[in-house]
């Protein structure tokens, strides 16, 4: 099946769809920090690989995928300090995302696949809201694969699992395979290791990345990331996506 832009259709051709059976996919990021050799919109670069590549396997199997536009304003307390973050309220990112679910729901989608990259306690929360909201309301199934959780989070890199993961071999690698010409290479190949758990140090009631041990917004291993490493995370995130979309159906079909 073909994988359709939401944003490149015309009003009487997303009319004319099979909607029931369609799945929206919506990229999830922020604009924040990421270090001195990062842009600031990395969350949303890792989310629309993350989509597409979900994409690409959902239409594998026979589903019709529409990719809608990414959304690239949430809540990033974390890194609030530093200039370029735009955060927002919690509350105003769950609205957002039950707005795109009220939207969808009206003509007559059954499905919404957020593809999230950005790991802001606040803002999961708030996605998190959204989907129960979702549910309660009758709105189209909402699914959020949230990749800090497991199962999810065990398929993913070693640097990931280890929490030192902002802006460092895990982010990096993919913003390398995605927009090699966005990566600032001799700021990156520089900079020392930072294996501060960011996952840790909110355990340990921190909310800022200066708090948890990243002065310069960045933590883990940059120096150490490729663009092969990237594609292949790439795979990993879109095989995440796939299969939360695919589970999801199945468990509506067994409620039947």
């Amino acid at each position: 099946m073909p994988i359709l832009e939401w944003s490149r259709m015309t009003w009487e051709e997303v009319r004319d769809l099979e909607t029931r059976t369609a799945v929206a996919v919506l990229p999830v990021g922020a604009l924040e920090a990421h270090g001195p050799h990062l842009p600031l919109a990395t969350d949303v670069l890792i989310a629309e690989a993350m989509a597409q590549a979900g994409a690409r396997r959902l239409a594998d199997r026979g589903l019709s995928v529409l990719l809608l536009p990414p959304i690239a304003y949430t809540s990033a307390g974390f890194a609030a300090a530093f200039p370029g973050t735009i955060s927002l309220p919690a509350a105003t990112v769950t609205a957002t995302l039950v707005g795109v679910a009220d939207g969808l729901a009206a003509q007559g989608f059954g499905a919404l696949a957020v593809a999230n990259a950005h790991l802001d306690p606040a803002h999961l929360a708030a996605l998190e809201a959204a989907v129960a909201a979702a549910r309660a309301g009758g709105r189209v199934t909402m699914i959020f694969p949230n990749i800090a959780r497991k199962p999810w989070a065990t398929r993913l890199t070693e640097e990931f699992k280890s929490g030192a993961c902002h802006a460092g071999r895990f982010e990096s690698s993919i913003v390398m395979a995605v927009a090699p010409d966005l990566v600032r290479e001799q700021l990156r190949r520089s900079l020392p290791a930072n294996p501060a758990s960011l996952s840790t140090a909110i355990r340990d009631g921190k909310t800022s990345f200066a708090a948890a041990g990243g002065p310069r917004a960045y933590f883990g291993f940059p120096a150490d990331a490729s663009a092969a490493e990237g594609l292949a995370t790439i795979e990993t995130l879109g095989a995440i996506l796939a299969d939360a979309v695919l589970e999801a159906g199945e468990a509506d079909v067994a409620r039947g």
